[in-house]
């Protein structure tokens, strides 16, 4: 009887940790394909490198548009898992710097992205998708109005026109509606 009891732990035991190791072998694919940089990662190296940035602001729906120019500047980061910007430029005459930070989570399938400047306090964060038919990524998240402290929603898309031109446009909600705030015409500096 002892020795039945004994073969059969040990059969128990083995069945366990074969489960256990084809558990954790699977999970460790998951983990290897969730960081391991793919397509995605790639198409927003792409992105790589200096750009002119023409700039239209709308400050409330109907309001006239206030215009200016900065550059940007795209690099790769941590193996090519995020795209790093840093824009700089001036806004009503002071000197304007943001930085934003763009990945694709390869897990839930959606893009992410943070935004600071030094305009403001808060962070923006975004998350969205890539549609491939129109080449346009678009993210929706919220942002602070700075005059009333309340959170906004807003919606950013960014058309890939061509290797050399993309244009990012940011829609805020306001009173209930959706007006277009932002319009960034992005050209690769040659």
């Amino acid at each position: 009887m002892k020795k039945i009891f004994t073969v059969a732990c040990i059969a128990t035991m083995t069945i366990l940790t074969t489960q256990l190791l084809a558990q954790s072998q699977e999970e460790m694919k998951k983990w290897m394909d969730y960081m391991t940089p793919g397509e995605m990662h790639k198409a927003l190296a792409k992105s790589n490198g200096k750009w002119s940035e023409d700039i239209t602001m709308w400050m409330a729906p109907g309001a006239p548009p206030a215009t200016n120019t900065a550059t940007c500047e795209n690099e790769m980061l941590l193996d090519g898992r995020f795209q790093h910007s840093k824009h700089t430029g001036t806004f009503n005459g002071m000197p304007f710097e943001g930085h934003g930070l763009v990945g694709y989570d390869n897990a839930r399938k959606v893009f992410q992205s943070t935004w600071v400047d030094n305009m403001g306090t808060g962070i923006m964060n975004m998350e969205g998708t890539y549609d491939e038919a129109t080449k346009t990524l678009t993210l929706k998240g919220k942002s602070t109005d700075p005059a009333t402290g309340n959170i906004l929603d807003v919606r950013q898309t960014v058309k890939f026109i061509d290797d050399n031109n993309q244009l990012m446009e940011m829609f805020t909600m306001q009173n209930g509606q959706e007006f277009k705030s932002l319009e960034i015409k992005l050209t690769r500096q040659m």
